[in-house]
């Protein structure tokens, strides 16, 4: 068992692949947004959207997301042409990750300062991530 299995138990028995190498200029909130050059968080040492709350709450959290046209959605499914990104929220409802969708319908995460992963959406779940909680789309810009 690797690091990332014992970190996150749901991998142990989901299909996931290692896509990137770590990398500290980046965290999962700015990757689900399509960023590599920043890290993102409400935190005033770092970069998050104007008119946006620096709250470490779902609702700045989604903002965040609103700005980039994304919208809350029922549904995780793949859609045609559709972008869809996931939050995850702890016991205590603080935001903890963001995943993207790809086109393959596999979800694509960055995992803190470490490796970004192509994986199943619900085997990030756990201890660390608890769950996910909103799921937000918008038409994939060409």
């Amino acid at each position: 068992m690797n690091i990332l299995e014992r970190s996150f138990a749901g991998l142990r028995s989901s299909r996931y692949e290692i896509t990137s190498p770590e990398a500290r200029s980046y965290n999962c909130i700015a990757w689900a947004a399509g960023s590599m050059d920043v890290w993102w968080e409400p935190s005033p040492f770092y970069y998050w959207p104007d008119d946006v709350p620096r709250e470490y709450t779902l609702a700045a959290y989604s903002s965040a997301y609103r700005k980039l046209g994304y919208r809350e959605c029922d549904s995780a499914a793949l859609e045609p042409n559709i972008g869809k990104i996931a939050l995850f929220v702890d016991e205590q409802g603080k935001p903890t990750h963001a995943a993207r969708q790809l086109e393959s319908g596999q979800w694509t995460s960055k995992l803190g300062p470490n490796v970004d992963i192509e994986h199943e959406l619900h085997a990030l779940e756990g201890e660390q991530y608890g769950s996910v909680t909103i799921i937000m789309k918008r038409p994939i810009r060409s």
